[in-house]
């Protein structure tokens, strides 16, 4: 989900919005394909590794040494192009997006690499051991999770936000003042936060309260966020009812606003005593990645298809229509039940009897939750559905066809708009 899915569409829309944004080609010539190329045969490596069992054996059951290198070298040369692109750029202005791609790259390779520091056996075997071990390994492991859910998840979709979110309702950003306040007050606070996941285990309680606090205070930024991009359509909501592709941007905003709610929430250590190592955080992570992520990449995608294949409009905006629905209600119902089956696990997990034994077992607990993953894998069906209802589509587009359809709420459907210059500031 995290590299396969997020990674092709952060680096695909981070190359489409530079060049825009810029008024240049991407730097560097043929070496955008080598990323392209060379990120595909990472995620190859990668999975094939999973499936042999050649891993580092650790919390995110990281790919071996040779993996982590070939993607250090894709990365560099991914931060080349896109920094070179920005260099020899003819808008003197750096667009906010680029700001979030930008920290999105730049981090990430720091995790990357400090997170997969290891020493290998041998130069012809696969195994590796890692520079850290213990409490150390587990605080360097939580600093590299929560950080790519930070800058791969957060950060890289904002400059996604700031720029299809305006192109698509083409109206200026709402604030770009708050843009900046919002870059600057994310990045800064997100690197502290990595800790909450660590509550009650043998970090320092210092280091756990310290990741809990910033963890709180993230919540300002990533709402200030939210609130930009939906005030982005002040005077445009009426094609809220016209423009399926601006009800999934929105939808996408909405699950990021109730995303960085829940999780400042979820590292409060109250809050965490309950939660931690259940389906609720399962929920929150999906309501996230597939709410946020999923809907925002799926609306952006529908933007550019038709402006990169030169065509005058997607296939079908009732497919558009259909995709979002089937998507939003998916990860709703989803979401939903990870939530209660979440907390009946943790009631279920510490629930004692008058002489304090545990009442129920685990594998009593697994058991009452059957209902539950039931509509989990319906909730999961109908977001696939809605991901093959746009493959459909976006296929038909890429080929030419258009389909005839009445009109959506009474006006023209629209899905290419104006191709204006998003340096509106």
């Amino acid at each position: 989900m995290i590299f396969a899915f997020c990674g092709n569409a952060l680096i695909c829309t981070s190359f489409y919005v530079v060049q825009r944004t810029s008024r240049a080609r991407l730097f560097g010539g043929d070496l955008a394909w080598f990323v392209f190329w060379g990120y595909q045969l990472f995620i190859v490596m990668a999975a094939t590794g999973y499936l042999l069992g050649i891993t580092e054996s650790r919390e995110y059951a990281e790919p071996e040494w040779y993996v982590d290198l070939w993607l250090t070298v894709v990365w560099v040369a991914y931060l080349i192009v896109f920094l070179g692109t920005i260099v020899k750029r003819k808008e003197p202005h750096i667009y906010v997006a680029n700001w979030f791609y930008l920290s999105f790259i730049v981090t990430i390779a720091m995790l990357h690499i400090v997170n997969n520091l290891s020493m290998p056996v041998s130069f012809l075997g696969s195994k590796s051991y890692s520079a850290f071990s213990g409490v150390q390994d587990a605080l360097t492991q939580w600093w590299y999770g929560h950080n790519a859910v930070g800058f791969f998840l957060t950060a890289g979709f904002l400059g996604m936000m700031y720029y299809f979110v305006p192109k698509q309702a083409n109206r200026p950003v709402y604030s770009y003042r708050l843009s900046i306040i919002h870059f600057w007050a994310l990045i800064f606070l997100y690197i502290w936060a990595g800790p909450h996941h660590l509550h009650f285990t043998a970090l320092p309680d210092w280091a756990q309260t310290l990741g809990m606090v910033f963890s709180i205070m993230l919540w300002m930024p990533s709402w200030g966020g939210m609130i930009n991009g939906l005030m982005t359509l002040s005077g445009a909501w009426d094609k809220l009812r016209t423009d399926p592709i601006i009800r999934m941007m929105v939808a996408a905003i909405a699950f990021y606003g109730m995303s960085t709610f829940e999780g400042p929430m979820m590292s409060i250590k109250s809050v965490n005593s309950l939660s931690h190592y259940t389906d609720w955080t399962i929920g929150h992570v999906h309501s996230g990645a597939l709410g946020w992520n999923g809907l925002i990449a799926f609306a952006a995608l529908y933007y550019m298809v038709p402006k990169l294949w030169a065509r005058e409009r997607l296939y079908s905006m009732r497919m558009v229509s259909w995709h979002f629905w089937l998507a939003t209600l998916g990860i709703v119902v989803y979401a939903a039940v990870m939530w209660v089956a979440g907390i009946q696990q943790g009631l279920m997990w510490r629930e004692h009897d008058e002489q304090g034994f545990l009442v129920y077992s685990f594998v009593e607990s697994v058991a009452a939750l059957h209902p539950y993953y039931l509509i989990r894998a319906l909730g999961g069906a109908l977001y696939l559905a809605g991901a093959l209802v746009m493959a459909w589509n976006i296929t038909m587009t890429i080929l030419g066809y258009q389909r005839d359809e009445a009109p959506i709420g009474g006006s023209l459907p629209r899905c290419s708009l104006p191709n204006r210059s998003p340096i509106w500031p």
